[in-house]
């Protein structure tokens, strides 16, 4: 039987959005998870933070550890993957969630945006998956799930936000890379939505209230990332899309992930 019981997840940016949504799922098997994210405190126009996050996923059924990591510090890396297994005993799923976007042409995007993306995006990815691996290389069954798209090497995904789009393909590399230099030993797959997800960047960054009213909710990636993290590793190296990866599971029906008609969706970056 597919199941997560007892796994250790570490998640990053798992206090709100589609890594909280994740981590809920997961949740719902017994497993452990890891909520490595900056929020402690309550943010003005964020909601939840590790702590809230925490209260939840237990609720839901899981055992949490949250930690206060800012993935571009190495050394609040390596002691936030330390402590997990200290306490779980070791690491069995990383997600690479947390990110930063700011969908802004060339010249509306100075070096401080540019900088920030990619050593959140590309460069947090890396070093989170880089140093999880020595803990994943001893599970039984290890996964590494970016939230990441497809890598469409097309000017119309790069020309609008040059810089956005280089850093989230970063992380997509990181897949292309990884699951061909682990192969045989940990799957490594990404994860992307094809229409826009109800989240805080979409609430605050792309349209606010109206665009909210057109997405799906983030509880169609955390089921399509369940279906992933509990393939075997034979399953690597793949760019999902979250509706394709639940048509695969059987799934038809997908009014249950909106409050709109499906014509009314938008569809989302990359796809």
């Amino acid at each position: 039987m597919r199941s997560l019981k007892n796994k250790t997840l570490f998640v990053t940016g798992a206090s709100r959005g589609i890594g909280l949504a994740i981590a809920k799922r997961a949740a719902q098997d017994g497993a452990n998870i890891v909520i490595a994210a900056k929020s402690a405190e309550p943010h003005p126009k964020l909601p939840g933070t590790i702590f809230t996050a925490a209260r939840e996923i237990e609720e839901a059924g899981g055992t949490a550890l949250p930690l206060v990591v800012d993935i571009r510090d190495e050394q609040q890396v390596q002691s936030a993957v330390d402590k997990a297994v200290e306490h779980f005993g070791g690491i069995d799923v990383c997600i690479n969630n947390a990110s930063a976007i700011s969908k802004t042409g060339t010249l509306a995007t100075d070096m401080k945006r540019f900088d920030l993306m990619h050593s959140i995006n590309t460069r947090g990815t890396y070093l989170v998956t880089r140093t999880c691996l020595p803990h994943l290389l001893k599970s039984s069954n290890p996964h590494v799930l970016m939230l990441s798209p497809p890598l469409n090497m097309e000017a119309r995904w790069f020309s609008p936000n040059v810089a956005y789009t280089m850093a989230k393909f970063g992380m997509s590399m990181c897949v292309l890379g990884m699951a061909g230099e682990f192969r045989g030993q940990v799957a490594i797959n990404a994860l992307w939505p094809r229409t826009f997800v109800g989240t805080a960047a979409v609430q605050n960054i792309l349209g606010g209230e109206t665009t909210m009213k057109r997405t799906r909710h983030p509880e169609i990636v955390a089921d399509a990332a369940y279906a992933i993290l509990t393939k075997d590793t034979s399953f690597t190296g793949n760019f999902c899309v979250d509706e394709s990866v639940l048509r695969q599971e059987g799934v038809t029906d997908f009014s249950q992930y909106s409050d709109c008609p499906e014509s009314d969706l938008i569809p989302d970056s990359f796809v």
